[in-house]
């Protein structure tokens, strides 16, 4: 146990190995309550996150779910996180546990003109991520409805076990499965999480703890805030064009910053990398072209799937081809690596829930 955003939370039950395992081939369970979660609502608030954060919302249908960041006005990112649209005048925001208490002054601070309500549910609604190629029917084992036909990045009322839940067909792992928020559910009365969890476990999700929460991100090539990306870090040079939206209509926060940005190009850019030597690389490792130090790592490991050390890092972008050697100092001795494709590591039609069914 350790503590992780002011909460006693397990790295590992069994073994970072065999959890790691169950999500990639089975099915596995994670304790998430303590991230960050709003209730967003009133006549504005579609204009108000639209203002707020990179992406679009207009494409948006009641269910559905937007991953997106919100920027500095430097272009540097508070946070990334997932909007869900329950309502026409209601979202449901969930963001990052170790930005809870900023990125909610961060909303507040910016809800000057607009006729909206932000209320922080954190600690009344507790949150479990079921995830793996199994996850769905385990699910469905306890679901009064259907979550086969929750179409991915969308999210439903259900009872689980009848108690009433939120599930939302997303997860931080790479693979298949839901995020089952337990509404009413305070840290003072857990019961119904407890509950919840225990069907869960018993219809076969297998307990995981952050070790197994940061293995499969890092295999999926997804971002860790505090490590891949923060306020100094602007989404461009972080591989996220894609949730930057500049024509969508209006201002948003950042704008002029990450216009300028597009238009004069980085210096820097997030690449992944697999070692072609046997050797673990390290948040914070050099990355060096022969011995010139070009960047950092900024999330690395061993892949249990893969069986072979992988990370990230952000390096010159004459570095970012597919392909380009790299070295990665580890203690005192050069370790050869090679830059990959790394949204994921792994094989798409063997891992993840893209793969051949």
């Amino acid at each position: 146990m350790v503590d992780f955003g002011g909460y006693a939370m397990p790295v590992w039950y069994e073994g970072v190995i065999p959890e790691h395992n169950a999500v990639r081939n089975s099915c596995g369970i994670f304790d998430t309550s303590h991230m960050g979660r709003v209730w967003a609502e009133g006549p504005d608030v579609v204009k108000f996150l639209d203002y707020v954060v990179t992406n679009d919302l207009s494409g948006l249908n009641e269910g559905s779910g937007l991953y997106t960041v919100m920027c500095l006005p430097t272009g540097g990112i508070v946070d990334d996180l997932i909007l869900y649209k329950m309502e026409p005048e209601r979202f449901f925001v969930v963001y990052n546990a170790g930005n809870r208490e900023k990125d909610f002054k961060w909303l507040n601070k910016n809800t000057k003109g607009f006729k909206v309500k932000l209320t922080d549910v954190s600690n009344g609604i507790a949150m479990m991520a079921v995830q793996g190629p199994k996850a769905v029917e385990i699910l469905q084992k306890l679901s009064d409805i259907n979550v086969f036909e929750v179409p991915r990045f969308n999210i439903a009322s259900l009872k689980v076990g009848g108690v009433d839940c939120l599930a939302a067909r997303t997860g931080y792992t790479g693979e298949d499965g839901f995020e089952v928020f337990v509404l009413d559910c305070p840290l003072e009365q857990p019961e119904k999480a407890l509950n919840v969890w225990n069907d869960l476990v018993a219809a076969g999700a297998k307990p995981c703890g952050l070790g197994a929460r940061d293995s499969t991100r890092l295999e999926a090539g997804l971002w860790l805030y505090g490590n891949d990306i923060d306020e100094s870090i602007n989404p461009i040079e972080a591989g996220l064009r894609w949730v930057v939206k500049m024509k969508k209509p209006g201002y948003f926060i950042g704008k002029r910053a990450l216009q300028k940005i597009i238009e004069e190009g980085v210096r820097k850019t997030l690449v992944g990398f697999m070692m072609e030597e046997r050797g673990i690389p390290r948040h914070g490792y050099e990355i060096l072209d022969g011995e010139k130090p070009i960047g950092l790592v900024t999330s690395g490991g061993m892949s249990p799937t893969l069986d072979v050390g992988i990370g990230m890092g952000y390096v010159p972008p004459e570095y970012k081809e597919v392909g380009r050697e790299v070295n990665i100092r580890i203690r005192k001795n050069l370790v050869r690596g090679k830059v990959v494709k790394h949204h994921p590591f792994y094989d798409e039609t063997k891992y993840g829930w893209k793969r051949d069914k």
